[in-house]
């Protein structure tokens, strides 16, 4: 692992939920803000924007089973059901009463099954969720564009390619989903090869990736947890991105016209990363301007 892996591991720690392991990095202060990483790196997705926003918030960044420095067991329950129960179940283990969310790629989808999670039982007394950050992800997940390699992956041949993805095969399509900015920096590739080998993390890689493909069939709960869940929203959107950019935009307007969007033009999937600053500017814009 490099220096920078070493790092955030080192500002982190492990709590165990249930059967398994997760590790979680917290800092900050101020209002709760969890966020909720994609795939398939994990909570490291927010190193370049963690210190602009530590000032104002309280951070939590958990790894999700089969990411980053979490348990990636072979047989482990990676559902987007799943991610969502352990969210809430480390809110509530934290001692978290209410909470702001920023997400990005799975995570973003994880956010809108906890939304629903909340439509559908309230008298559970969830931790409140007060307002809502959605990064680049499968927001409407019929018009998600996966890459060559997702769909492989979901393939009957998944388990056998996961196994033997090469540094290549992972880079170039995280190259590509960089957009129009400048691509991403060596450094940046080499640590997010080093978190998929983590564990048991290429083997079970085919797996962990298939969220996108089983959400289809919840498309029209987990849109509909936007629509109806009562949380401020705002989208922040790399609008270069083949996956999900201005695309997923364009499908989300369709329901609600109206919506808060901030579109990034030459910014691709990982918009936090490429322009971490002005990303967290209007992330903490959105939060003054609600109430606490």
């Amino acid at each position: 692992m490099s220096p920078r892996v070493r790092n955030w591991q080192a500002g982190g720690s492990f709590i165990t939920i249930g059967a398994h392991r997760y590790f979680v990095r917290r800092g900050g202060a101020g209002p709760v803000l969890l966020l909720l990483h994609g795939y398939p790196v994990g909570s490291y997705d927010w190193h370049a924007i963690w210190p602009h926003l530590q000032a104002h918030f309280t951070l939590i960044a958990p790894d999700m089973l089969g990411h980053g420095f979490s348990d990636k067991p072979s047989n482990g329950d990676y559902s987007v059901e799943a991610h969502a129960a352990l969210h809430d179940a480390l809110l509530e283990q934290l001692g978290v009463e209410e909470c702001h969310i920023v997400a990005f790629d799975l995570g973003v989808s994880v956010a809108q099954e906890m939304l629903a999670r909340r439509l559908e039982q309230p008298q559970r007394g969830w931790p409140r969720i007060k307002s809502l950050v959605l990064l680049n992800g499968g927001l409407c997940p019929e018009a998600y564009q996966p890459r060559l390699i997702q769909r492989l992956l979901v393939s009957p041949m998944g388990g056998w390619l996961a196994a033997r993805i090469n540094q290549r095969m992972f880079g170039k399509p995280i190259t590509h989903m960089f957009g129009d900015s400048p691509p991403p920096s060596k450094e940046l590739l080499e640590d997010f090869w080093a978190f998929l080998n983590l564990g048991n993390g290429r083997q079970v890689a085919h797996r962990v990736g298939a969220f996108w493909k089983s959400r289809i069939a919840h498309s029209e709960r987990l849109v509909g947890a936007l629509l109806h869940g009562g949380v401020r929203l705002r989208l922040i959107n790399g609008a270069a991105d083949p996956n999900s950019g201005a695309h997923m935009v364009r499908a989300f307007l369709k329901h609600q016209p109206h919506a808060d969007v901030v579109s990034l033009k030459a910014l691709g999937h990982w918009p936090h990363i490429q322009d971490p600053l002005t990303v967290a500017l209007h992330i903490v814009q959105f939060r003054q301007g609600g109430a606490d």
